[in-house]
């Protein structure tokens, strides 16, 4: 009996640890991998195809049209991990979850 062929499957292309704080406290963590997609991100599909679209690079993501109200409640986001092998460090301010939401075309949205 040979179990030869039951190699590990390869890694994740991806890994990337996504973080949000808001100013009421709240904290939101989640791991988001891609090709192929996984982790604990609630739409890691969608997440994985923007960053993909925009190389990886969050600062190149397209916001969707969406209207946001102008509450300003700010939330810190984050992400730190790899992407394709080049790290990633990433860290920006929206002014409320809506716009966290739009302006990452869901990345953020957890």
């Amino acid at each position: 009996m040979s179990i030869g062929c039951l190699a590990p499957a390869p890694p994740p292309a991806s890994t990337l640890q996504l973080s949000t704080h808001d100013t009421a406290g709240r904290i939101g963590s989640v791991v988001l991998t891609c090709d192929p997609a996984g982790g604990t991100h609630p739409k890691r599909d969608k997440a994985c195809e923007v960053l993909t679209g925009a190389g990886g690079d969050f600062s190149r993501i397209n916001a969707r049209h969406q209207a946001c109200t102008l509450i300003y409640a700010p939330v810190e986001a984050t992400a730190i991990g790899t992407w394709h092998g080049k790290p990633v460090s990433y860290s920006t301010t929206y002014a409320n979850r809506c716009e966290a939401d739009r302006d990452s075309d869901g990345v953020f949205a957890f």
